[in-house]
């Protein structure tokens, strides 16, 4: 499951109390957020599902593959005779989008997302990593900067490749408030894991939010972000420093990835190294790519690297 997973850095989360499963909560002006009962290392609390409006309502990430989590959701919103007009998936990990396959066979409600598992790059099922959805398939694609007309509000759609190739926000521009799906989380850091994960595609989409008005980020995990372009440049901060890091490691000599990560992630437990070796992998494509290091053959992840 490719989301985040908590490091020691210098970014300040905010720390949300244990959530409420199975109900609908108000988390901003025409804004509700019910959480799938799927915590773990890598989802925090769980999936946070959104519904935004009243009476026709748009719904964000279904989450993943629990009938209970549906049923809760579909329950909420028949208590206050609502219906579900549009379906938002903002990429396709398996605690983001499976729960799209439930919600179809008890709604009409189209499915709008920027492509199947691997789309931006690889096209569909593309075998890629594990924690993807390949069955999903959106009935509408989107692109970015596209308008999606709702019942009384409008959705922007904002691409952001990086976590994930189909990787996409939404945006409520009358609040500036903006879904962040795993782009930016409320908890961790993101996980970048190559190939669907880039890290020149991730920085990127991180330093386009700096360029917004957005008020206010709702995550898919963890807490809400109020100061969006504090938030998001201490994230572009730390992911310099883990390539100076990175640097600083390779200034002793060449060395491969697994070599490196125990000393750039002495604090975090090993069981978790695998995933930060991911991540580092991403730092060192991108670096290579930029000339910044060197390799004797492909830049694969058991590869030894060295400094220019």
């Amino acid at each position: 499951m490719l989301c985040g997973w908590s490091i020691p850095m210098a970014i300040a989360y905010k720390h949300e109390a244990a959530v409420e499963y199975g109900k609908l909560i108000e988390v901003a002006p025409n804004v509700r957020r019910i959480v799938a009962h799927n915590p773990s290392a890598f989802t925090y609390h769980g999936t946070g599902t959104y519904v935004i409006g009243r009476g026709k309502v748009a719904v964000i990430d279904p989450g993943p593959l629990d009938q209970a989590h549906v049923d809760a959701l579909l329950r909420g919103l028949a208590e206050q005779h609502e219906q579900i007009t549009h379906v938002l998936v903002t990429h396709t990990h398996n605690d983001h989008s499976p729960a799209t396959r439930l919600l179809k066979a008890r709604c009409a409600a189209p499915t709008y997302a920027f492509g199947p598992h691997g789309e931006g790059r690889y096209g569909a099922g593309a075998e890629i990593e594990e924690g993807a959805d390949r069955e999903f398939a959106p009935d509408i694609k989107i692109s970015d900067g596209e308008v999606i007309e709702c019942s009384g509000f409008e959705v922007e759609c904002v691409y952001t490749p990086g976590h994930a190739q189909n990787h996409i926000c939404f945006g409520l521009p009358e609040q500036k408030v903006l879904f962040s799906g795993d782009h930016v989380m409320g908890w961790s850091t993101t996980v970048v894991s190559p190939p669907d994960g880039d890290m020149g595609d991730y920085l990127n989409s991180l330093e386009r939010l700096l360029t917004r008005d957005d008020a206010k980020l709702l995550p898919t995990h963890g807490a809400a972000i109020d100061d969006p372009k504090v938030f998001v440049q201490s994230l572009i901060d730390h992911r310099q420093a883990r390539e100076q890091q990175i640097i600083a490691e390779l200034k002793h000599g060449p060395s491969t990835i697994a070599g490196i990560v125990p000393r750039m992630y002495k604090d975090v437990a090993s069981w978790l190294h695998p995933i930060a070796e991911r991540s580092v992998y991403a730092h060192v494509l991108h670096m290579h790519e930029r000339g910044v290091i060197s390799s004797d053959g492909e830049p694969l992840l058991s590869t030894e690297y060295r400094l220019r």
